[in-house]
């Protein structure tokens, strides 16, 4: 006999005399949902493109529905669900989540989310409604849903900043209020990680009105774009409606990517050697190779990165699993013991997006208390043929001559000559040695009148983009990154450490910095210091916070009331850090100079996938 029941997301859920599937008090799942203390807020900035969406448009759109004053819950499932046809899938989703004639499971065949999303989606159900699965189980439940009911490359790759730990400015969102209804408590990158039906998108809406008290609070607030020329006594559009419409529309289930998409998905090859050019902050650039191999149902990794700024080699061995064809989520270690926080000796975790020809990579591999330490990798696949990784060092100023160019890749022709390299109008290639397979040495002069900007580097067709700034002077410095955030910890916690860089920039063709054509040349030796940013009189930050070396790397104070500073308050605070370049000056005959606003705060003092399924 199954008895079933309505969830408080609107899950049809069941359970059987022989299972034991009895979920947790509705108190008892609240209670948990709302222990959320220690929320620590990630500023992520999506590469998505903006889209307004009027208010007018979504009454037009919400309230012609005829179920649009009705709780999602009850609203008719309309749009083409997306059968499941995996059996282990079925047999642990199956009994609450009631299959159809078609193959559909309710909620499950009207959503379509990340692996990442799947695998939180399955905890939810293990905590909160008695799911019995074993990690193994779980983990093929997430392969299996994180490909077919998984999103398409072009729906994933301006997400990916969420997967891979990422912290940025989160700024681009569609209008103030989805940025209300959607971003005020988590990054926007959260919900587009999903794609969903109307119906799916409100019972989204019920869950967090349930779980969380101020979303509903959020939701029903009246929407800061009203219709013009709406009756003063006309109901007002709600938040929680304009994000429903918007949402529906922009994130909808059957998007043309994923219809496109879905019938190309196929296993993955990517056995090979891949061909690898990163970038640390802190630490500079690195060239070297990755040897994919396939490994059951996974693949396994043998990496050799090799500094650029000094020449340290190191090697890796790892594993990674891909989903959907494209998306890499992997572990690597060194064998060597780390000597410091932010030593490439950590284990690391990686996630990469392949391209859909599977020729290429980008991604990062982090590590870290806050992930906060993480190399930003491209890969090329290495077929026989000439591959170009990086060229140093970077920046070459107009009108220099005998200027020595190292060219790192794969495969280069023992006989390149100087006819092979075309770096663009302006810079002339007067000789190349090929020192070995991965290495050439190129002699260039650039012209005084040389255009300025990012170069390309071409080898008989194949081309590395944007390689080689070409400047005439350098314009400013700036810290990166601009705003950071670091955590106090060392006693109890975990410390979140921060590593700052600074960079010659130019300012471009127009002759105006800050704008679209600005960009980087090189990295810049410099001094470093902390400033006080100040907020209260008595602050005094810059006695507190942390310690600041001289290669820009913070280590932050420990956590815990401290006794020495005014109301025994932690050591959190703001300060600015402060660059100045040693060698390089302005117009004026000053040392260039740059600033960043740095955040020392709390430790995180309890972690999650979600909320309301954390312990």
């Amino acid at each position: 006999m199954t008895v079933a029941r309505r969830d408080v997301d609107g899950t049809q859920c069941g359970s059987t005399a022989n299972e034991a599937l009895t979920p947790a008090p509705l108190g008892q799942r609240l209670r948990s949902a709302l222990n959320m203390g220690g929320r620590r807020k990630l500023y992520l900035a999506p590469l998505l493109a903006s889209t307004i969406f009027s208010a007018s448009i979504v009454v037009a759109q919400v309230r012609a529905d005829a179920e649009a004053d009705l709780d999602p819950a009850d609203w008719t499932e309309k749009e083409v669900g997306i059968p499941v046809t995996d059996a282990l899938t079925i047999e642990k989703c199956g009994s609450c989540h009631v299959p159809d004639d078609k193959g559909n499971l309710s909620r499950i065949s009207w959503i379509r989310a990340t692996p990442e999303g799947w695998s939180q989606a399955i905890k939810r159900m293990v905590k909160l409604n008695g799911l019995s699965i074993t990690p193994q189980e779980a983990r093929s439940v997430v392969k299996y849903l994180g490909t077919w009911h998984g999103l398409a490359p072009e729906e994933a790759k301006p997400v990916m900043y969420l997967t891979e730990h990422r912290i940025q400015d989160e700024t681009i969102i569609p209008n103030e209020t989805v940025h209300t209804a959607c971003a005020s408590c988590h990054a926007f990158a959260q919900p587009m990680s999903s794609r969903r039906s109307h119906r799916e998108w409100g019972l989204l809406q019920n869950m967090h009105k349930a779980l969380y008290p101020q979303a509903e609070v959020q939701m029903g607030h009246p929407a800061a774009e009203q219709p013009a020329g709406a009756s003063p006594s006309a109901k007002p559009v709600t938040t929680g409606e304009v994000a429903l419409a918007w949402l529906s529309k922009e994130a909808d289930l059957h998007s043309k990517a994923w219809t496109d998409w879905r019938p190309r998905i196929r296993t993955p090859k990517l056995a090979g050697k891949w061909v690898i050019s990163g970038k640390l902050r802190g630490q500079g650039r690195f060239v070297g190779e990755m040897t994919i191999a396939p490994a059951s149902d996974d693949f396994a990794t043998t990496t050799t990165l090799r500094s650029l700024d000094t020449g340290k080699t190191m090697s890796r061995s790892g594993k990674g699993l891909v989903y959907a064809g494209y998306s890499w989520r992997g572990t690597s270690i060194s064998g060597s013991k780390p000597a410091k926080p932010d030593d490439l000796a950590t284990p690391l975790r990686e996630t990469m997006w392949f391209s859909p020809d599977q020729s290429s990579a980008e991604g990062r591999w982090y590590w870290g208390e806050y992930q906060e330490f993480g190399l930003d990798v491209k890969m090329t696949r290495a077929t026989g043929g000439p591959v170009l990784a990086a060229v140093s060092p970077l920046g070459v100023k107009t009108g220099t001559k005998g200027a020595q160019l190292h060219i790192y890749g794969a495969d280069l022709p023992s006989g390149m000559a100087a006819g092979d390299l075309d770096i663009g109008d302006g810079v002339t290639v007067r000789q190349v040695s090929v020192l070995s397979p991965g290495e050439a040495v190129a002699t260039v002069d650039v012209a005084p009148d040389a255009i300025v900007g990012l170069h390309d580097v071409a080898l008989n067709g194949v081309v590395l983009a944007k390689a080689l700034p070409v400047y005439d002077t350098v314009d400013y410095m700036k810290v990166s990154p601009e705003t950071a955030l670091a955590h106090l910890g060392g006693i109890k916690y975990g410390k979140g450490y921060e590593q700052f860089e600074a960079m010659a920039w130019s300012k471009g063709p127009d002759g105006k910095p800050g704008t679209d054509d600005d960009f980087p040349i090189m990295p810049v030796d410099a001094n470093w210091a902390m400033k006080e940013f100040p907020t209260v009189t008595y602050d005094n930050d810059v006695k507190f916070v942390g310690q600041l070396d001289a290669s820009g790397f913070f280590t932050p104070n420990v956590e815990g009331p401290n006794p020495e500073r005014r109301f025994s308050r932690n050591n959190y605070g703001e300060v600015w850090i402060v660059a100045t370049a040693k060698t390089l000056k302005d117009k004026e005959g000053k040392p260039l100079t740059g600033q960043a606003y740095l955040v020392t705060t709390v430790p995180a003092y309890k972690r999650w996938d979600q909320p309301e399924v954390s312990q």
